[in-house]
């Protein structure tokens, strides 16, 4: 999937909202813990619930990683289930690898072969040896960690690099010259949303995948407005607040519906600024 196709998905859809699937074990409803998979079978109801409202599911590995093999079965059954029923929503490993050579190599394949994911998250702090094997497979993407919205980030991405730019900054231009816009995306946190429009300048044509909207307290709004472009540009994450809204074994019924004040709010957006 190139710029453009999901630029078209989210005109259609008038939406450009990423369901974050951290499904985690210890919070989802009792009543699916008796089945073989249950963190396939709550993601599965939570994706029927909102596959029109979304664009695009972010399944953080570790939550499934640390079940071991159940755990990945799940996620690859949940990856199947969104090919071969959704087969137009963009699906995004949040994995965070980081490494060189071989081992890029073979992350790649595991995440864009084996399990067919869209794109996968990364760490540029090894430098291009460490993101270019990403780049090598076609229709695929590398989402590159620019500045997030954790406090810790103060300790490296905003130091200033021999008295010029921020290290982010650097981060941002160099990385961007590595890949194009059809497959390298940038991970900027809602929280940093007054430094958007500074990200603009030099990535003014890139998407940002952004996290941190709902219960990280990130302003939507403050989001499009600093870092909209002419193709929107973006694809928002909400994980916690969507998809434990409700403890019960209604819980998809709360899902969708937080799904949909989202979309609502994020339609009238698009509106505002003319892109649907």
């Amino acid at each position: 999937m190139n710029s453009e196709q999901l630029f078209n998905n989210i005109k259609k859809k008038s939406s450009f909202l990423c369901v974050g699937l951290d499904t985690d074990y210890n919070k989802i409803p009792k009543a699916l813990l008796d089945k073989q998979y249950p963190l396939f079978e709550f993601n599965r109801r939570i994706i029927d619930a909102t596959e029109d409202l979304a664009v695009a599911y972010k399944p953080n590995i570790a939550f499934y990683e640390s079940l071991g093999a159940a755990g990945w079965m799940s996620l690859e059954m949940t990856v199947n289930y969104i090919r071969k029923n959704f087969p137009e929503i963009f699906i995004i490993a949040d994995a965070k690898r980081g490494d060189i050579g071989n081992t890029s190599d073979m992350y790649a394949r595991a995440f864009f072969t084996n399990l067919d994911f869209d794109a996968i998250t990364l760490s540029p702090y090894m430098g291009r040896d460490s993101i270019q094997p990403y780049l090598e497979f076609p229709d695929k993407w590398a989402v590159v960690l620019g500045l997030t919205s954790n406090e810790g980030s103060e300790d490296f991405q905003q130091l200033s690099v021999a008295g010029k730019n921020l290290l982010y900054e650097e981060v941002l231009t160099k990385v961007s010259s590595w890949g194009t816009t059809d497959n390298t995306m940038f991970v900027i946190g809602a929280t940093q949303a007054d430094q958007l429009r500074n990200v603009r300048k030099i990535i003014p044509d890139h998407f940002l995948l952004i996290p941190g909207v709902g219960a990280q307290g990130g302003s939507l709004e403050k989001v499009v407005l600093n870092g909209i472009n002419d193709q929107c540009g973006l694809l928002v994450n909400v994980s916690r607040s969507i998809i434990y809204a409700d403890v019960t074994n209604r819980f998809e019924i709360s899902a969708r519906q937080k799904a949909i004040e989202i979309h609502n709010e994020m339609e009238q957006l698009l509106t505002k600024v003319g892109l649907i």
